[in-house]
């Protein structure tokens, strides 16, 4: 590794740490040349994955627009914000454990509601109200009555 102020290759770990997300490792290093210290982050590289979209275009997976509609979801629910984003981290360990490089939004969709059903019952109905494009109370019924299957 590179020290970021002198250049020089002689770089060497102090000391190493998970980060606070869990996903990646701190590490703190020392150059040998300059004596000053830097930090870095070691993170697995993820396939780059691409989602098929309900009209067949093709777009880069973006985490912020699930949490954009668990979020909605969850507006004014007791849920903690805590429990959601662990929710969020299960649904994109199971999207990327599938190792595809594309993936149909409909089975994003499908992971998230099965993950909000265990975390909000009512959060679950508003997501897949909004997902299942809901065109009447008869069609809302049928999902209500499912769930309660």
């Amino acid at each position: 590794m590179k020290c970021p102020f002198c250049n020089q290759d002689d770089t060497r770990v102090v000391d190493s740490r998970p980060a606070d997300d869990n996903s990646s490792i701190r590490r703190r290093r020392l150059c040998d040349a300059c004596g000053r210290r830097f930090t870095t982050y070691e993170k697995v590289e993820t396939i780059p994955l691409v989602v098929i979209k309900k009209d067949q275009t093709r777009e880069q997976y973006d985490r912020r627009k699930i949490e954009d509609g668990v979020m909605r979801a969850c507006y004014k629910r007791p849920t903690p914000i805590q429990k959601i984003r662990e929710m969020l981290d299960e649904v994109e360990r199971e999207i990327y454990n599938r190792e595809e490089k594309e993936l149909e939004s409909k089975v994003i969709g499908e992971i998230v509601m099965e993950k909000l059903k265990e975390l909000d019952a009512v959060a679950y109905v508003r997501f897949a109200s909004v997902y299942r494009e809901f065109k009447d109370v008869n069609t809302f019924m049928d999902e209500l009555k499912k769930f309660l299957n």
